[in-house]
């Protein structure tokens, strides 16, 4: 196995140095790269990161629609009131350890290098990069998918193709302008983009006939449980996203667990209280549950006018969820470029704002190349690279208990390891069933892409011993 120790010679006021030690034969520390910027940004506090966590994983109840389609509304309501107790609470518990343990921007990637060496963390930097950039392009999607229905001429053809370049461009460079910027963004976009789900669902009350959430679906209509699942697992998941902005947050140890915790209960209740109003006060037929349907259901209960609130407020939120998420894809680069995994150019930071461009530039033209998948075929592939990063990251999660036990974790799951190995077999057997049932094309992408993955690992391999490029002054020694 591999033991990586990170020197600094000329370390500078934006170094902070991982607290941290590895207590093994060969050696004594260990420490990890926080921030390798000569200047000091402004951090992320506890509301910011809140939001930006929300916005990683859900962005409000927008694209939560196919599960009822898929299955009629008692799966969805189950769906989504179980999913997050043997999913979500899991992953939100695991990150909120790792991240305080390991406060450094990377996040799993450095959970993965810790516990198995520098060939797993590059293929889980690989997987869930893949995974984020193509989660990234869904957005535009939804958005266009949204406003479609007040523009029609985005419906098909050039102008749908020219209008999501256009926002993918925009977008990527208001990321460009700041991640303090992205956080209070993300605040106001979540205010707004939420506060018409409130109003229908208040609205929705009087009309709500609680026998409809019992229905399992029109008959005759066959249940698609490939899109059912893939539409919870989609909403549900990227808990750990924001663990590669943890080089970024402000007091990391405290400010981890706090926002996990409130953002949990926001997001989730943000899916449920829609879900049930518009399921118990709107009878429709079932193949009208796409995305995009909550606009219609809230025309029918309140009027137009708050149909239009919500579509702008579809635009908001995907707003906010393509700059949560680019965030994390491009300081990822940056965590994978402190740990010599990829070359030093990889977490250049822009003069004027203090951000990673060359991630964030990389991240949008990747994402841009993907955006013209189906919608499906997006989140299904983006499903299927997460999930083989995740059990990489839960076996990452176990191994590091168990190989260092003495590693200060400020935050600490209330388990011991077979606990734990429960705790994540669960979610595991979930993670399984989510690939087993991709299709064609979702199994060739991932497939192509984890190959290139491997290659990659290999040619930085190669050009870091031929000195190529430049890399971290990372030293590696077998142990």
């Amino acid at each position: 196995m591999m033991q990586v120790e990170i020197q600094s010679t000329n370390p500078g006021p934006g170094l902070e140095q991982h607290e941290n030690l590895s207590k093994t034969p060969n050696h004594s520390s260990q420490q990890l790269p926080i921030s390798t910027n000569p200047k000091t940004p402004k951090k992320l506090t506890l509301i910011p990161l809140i939001f930006l966590i929300y916005f990683e994983v859900a962005g409000g109840p927008f694209g939560e629609e196919p599960a009822v389609q898929a299955a009629g509304p008692l799966f969805a309501l189950l769906g989504f009131l179980v999913f997050p107790f043997i999913w979500s609470v899991p992953e939100a518990l695991i990150t909120a350890e790792l991240s305080t343990a390991f406060p450094g921007n990377g996040g799993f990637v450095i959970w993965a290098d810790r516990a198995f060496g520098p060939f797993f963390g590059s293929l889980m930097g690989s997987w869930k990069f893949f995974s984020g950039v193509i989660n990234i392009a869904s957005f535009p999607v939804l958005c266009i998918d949204y406003l479609k229905k007040i523009i029609h001429p985005l419906e098909s053809g050039w102008p749908r193709q020219i209008a999501i370049l256009i926002s993918t461009l925009v977008l990527s460079f208001v990321n460009y302008t700041g991640l303090t910027i992205v956080g209070w963004a993300a605040v106001l976009l979540g205010i707004v983009s939420l506060s018409p789900f409130i109003l229908m669902s208040l609205i929705a009350i009087p009309k709500i006939q609680p026998h409809r959430w019992l229905s399992l679906g029109q008959k005759g209509v066959k249940r698609d449980w490939n899109l059912f699942f893939n539409t919870l697992f989609w909403n549900l998941n990227f808990w750990d996203s924001a663990s590669t902005l943890a080089g970024e947050v402000d007091k990391p140890q405290k400010t981890y667990p706090r926002a996990l915790l409130v953002a949990v209960i926001f997001t989730c209740s943000a899916y449920l209280v829609p879900l049930f109003a518009v399921t118990g006060a709107v009878s429709v037929d079932q193949s009208a549950w796409e995305s995009g349907f909550h606009a219609e259901a809230a025309g029918m209960i309140a009027g137009k006018w708050l149909k239009y609130w919500i579509e702008v407020g579809a635009v908001l939120s995907a707003i906010g969820l393509f700059e949560a998420q680019l965030s994390s894809c491009a300081y990822q680069l940056v965590g994978m470029a402190d740990l010599a995994i990829l070359p030093k150019f990889f977490s250049s930071r822009s003069k004027w704002f203090n951000t990673p461009w060359l991630g964030i530039l990389l991240s949008s033209f990747i994402a841009i190349g993907m955006s013209y998948m189906t919608f499906t075929d997006i989140i299904s592939s983006a499903n299927f690279l997460y999930s083989l990063g995740m059990l990489l990251e839960f076996a990452s999660f176990i191994w590091l208990r168990r190989k260092l036990p003495e590693i200060k974790r400020p935050y600490r799951v209330p388990l011991r390891i077979p606990g734990l190995v429960i705790m994540c077999l669960i979610p595991s057997a979930f993670l399984i069933v989510v690939m087993v049932i991709a299709t064609k094309i979702v199994f060739l992408v991932s497939g192509l892409m984890t190959v290139g993955a491997i290659g990659w690992y290999f040619l930085m391999k190669f050009c870091r011993k031929k000195k190529i490029f430049r890399y971290s002054n990372v030293e590696v020694e077998e142990r």
